[in-house]
């Protein structure tokens, strides 16, 4: 393996390896410390001022109205059918809990318990109407309203005000949707323009690994022209709406609930707020983020329509919808993303839908994968032979000029050594970078793939989670609390591979420059640490892939290739050219006009 190839696959390690870092959730001990960071800088100081304001404007109601009202105990309604179980309090006419029957919380899937899995309950879900209302501000969600009529798919809520009435219909639809209809009655002196719905929520665990979950949580959204964009991951986050938006998202890693309003919400006045719970906070161990959103609403008339999806991350579920629903997968961007939904995704679920497991259903895309990049592959092995066969004449040359200032005559030799046996340094190099773009575009894949969510394989109970053989009981830094076999499989195989490639490279160690070898041999071992709680499937694919590159590389070693015939052709080549009058490159007459122009300088002195 020539030294091109050798920084290739340093970059792919140190490419993975940053990779890894960034989607690392913080260790406890040092979030304090990067709270106070953040903290310091006045934009966060701002956006925190803000943010306090809207949450004091979306609270309870101003102290002249809550003279006037009673506590308000509400009654829970249930609406249900193929898919979900939604609840209902009618105090607010809101929903109160969304139960999805076909998926259940990783707690209930260990235990083998069949239970449907609860995205929030009653007290973690808001949807409020907002307005100015006799010198006050009044909120719907304080109110008790009545239920004016029931079926067994639709509900209707009313709540009399002085001078007319609010209407709140909500039906089930077959699948994961809930459409919502909000009806004005009478209220001539309030403004349509200025009622605002005000939705909040606290998601409930339900993955194995709380930090993972927490770590991809956000509010997603999708402007009119701006188009798609998301609220930060990692950190609390506040945004006042530029652009009307088409839909909004309170997405998790494997769930979301998508509100889309019929006739969008209006820019002016719409904020969203998504907030990370503080240490020894209430929910900090139970709920994922606090979301609380308040829009602008765009009446019809007296009547405000939207449609609610309460379902899982599924690209081809979400596709179906026609609103770039799918967007919020985090496919990762760019070449990346495209990569993923027209070639990776397609072949992934066209496997799966033979009824072949998860586990197999990845052996069989790797192999494909491994199939289509078989000619690089191949590409990458030639150029490592042909630069090992010229080791010793670049050796010679290296010894002919040992000194700084005969660098570019050096280098005007290489090129024509190369040109002439028909190598080049970049033959190694340019394959590896063809491959990268694929290997970290399924870094994105197999986490956010929810096909893999609690499928089991091997020892591996659940693919889209960590897979452990021993749990330690306590958290040991930065390695963590058990062993994942495939990290340790994948660590491995990646070790083997660098040492079957580096073997025969001989490359002297330069003053100030680091040890190549070593970089080589580290990264494989800090993949130990990082892939530790990462997905299991994502491990089990860089297992598999890195192995079938090994067996592809021993077999066109030994069965495709002749290196003896191989340097002969070379030799011959060489020997054809010798002598011949070469075309020279722009770069050859460069280094030319630089040589020349250093010796004259050398004869002034």
């Amino acid at each position: 393996m020539d030294r091109n190839t050798t920084i290739g696959l340093i970059l792919l390690g140190l490419i993975l390896t940053v990779f890894s870092v960034i989607n690392q959730p913080s260790p406890a001990d040092n979030k304090k410390k990067s709270k106070a960071k953040i903290e310091q800088t006045d934009k966060v100081k701002a956006q925190k001022d803000k943010t306090k304001v809207f949450q004091a404007n979306t609270g309870n109601d101003t102290p002249e109205l809550m003279k006037k009202s009673v506590p308000v105990k509400g009654e829970i309604v249930k609406l249900e059918n193929d898919k979900l179980i939604v609840e209902f309090n009618t105090k607010g006419g809101q929903i109160a809990s969304v139960y999805l029957k076909e998926f259940s919380s990783y707690k209930d899937f260990a235990k083998k318990k069949k239970a449907s899995l609860c995205l929030f309950k009653d007290g973690d879900n808001r949807n409020q109407l907002v307005f100015p209302y006799k010198n006050g501000t009044f909120r719907t969600g304080q109110q008790q309203f009545n239920v004016l009529k029931k079926s067994q798919n639709s509900i209707v809520f009313e709540l009399e005000l002085e001078g007319g009435k609010i209407i709140q219909s909500y039906n089930l639809n077959k699948g994961f949707d809930l459409d919502y209809d909000i009806q004005l009655f009478g209220l001539n002196d309030v403004a349509r323009k200025n009622i605002q719905l005000n939705w909040r929520t606290e998601f409930r665990k339900t993955e194995r690994l709380f930090s993972e979950q927490r770590r991809v949580t956000t509010i997603c959204y999708e402007q009119k022209k701006e188009g798609f964009s998301y609220l930060s991951e990692t950190s609390n986050d506040y945004l006042e709406a530029e652009d009307d938006l088409n839909w909004v998202a309170y997405k998790q890693s494997y769930f979301s609930s998508i509100l889309r309003p019929e006739n969008g919400f209006s820019k002016g006045g719409s904020k969203m707020n998504v907030r990370n719970y503080a240490d020894g906070e209430k929910n900090q161990w139970s709920h994922l983020k606090d979301f609380n959103s308040t829009f602008t609403l765009n009446f019809n008339d007296s009547k405000a329509s939207f449609n609610w999806y309460f379902g899982p991350n599924h690209y081809e579920l979400l596709k179906s919808y026609d609103q770039n629903y799918d967007d919020i997968l985090n496919f990762g961007w760019g070449l990346f993303r495209w990569i993923n939904i027209y070639a990776v995704q397609p072949i992934f679920n066209l496997i799966l839908s033979g009824g072949i497991g998860a586990g197999i259903a990845i052996l069989i895309l790797t192999l494909i994968l491994k199939l289509i990049l078989m000619p690089v592959q191949w590409k990458m092995f030639v150029s490592s032979v042909k630069m090992r066969i010229l080791k010793p004449e670049i050796d010679a040359l290296n010894a002919k000029y040992p000194n700084q200032e005969d660098a570019m005559k050096k280098q005007m030799d290489m090129m024509n050594l190369y040109k002439e046996s028909g190598a080049s340094p970049l033959s190694g190099c340019v394959p590896m970078l063809i491959q990268m773009p694929i290997l970290l575009a399924v870094f994105r894949f197999f986490p956010s793939a929810f096909e893999l969510r609690q499928q089991p394989f091997l020892w591996a109970e659940d693919l889209s989670s960590y897979d452990s053989i021993w749990n330690f009981g306590v958290n040991i830094w930065p390695y963590g609390d058990h062993v994942s076999l495939f990290t340790l499989l994948m660590s491995a195989t990646t070790l083997l591979y660098t040492y079957m490639n580096s073997g025969n490279v001989q490359q002297p160690q330069q003053p100030g420059m680091p040890n190549m070898k070593f970089i080589m041999y580290f990264f494989p071992v800090m993949m130990i640490f990082f892939f530790n709680n990462y997905s299991a499937g994502l491990s089990y694919y860089y297992f598999i892939s890195t192995l079938i590159s090994i067996l592809l590389m021993v077999a066109i070693k030994n069965f495709f290739v002749d290196e003896e015939k191989l340097k002969v052709k070379m030799a011959e080549r060489k020997a054809s050219n010798t002598g011949k009058e070469k075309k020279k490159s722009r770069f050859q007459q460069k280094l030319e006009e630089m040589q020349r122009m250093q010796q004259e300088m050398k004869k002034r002195k």
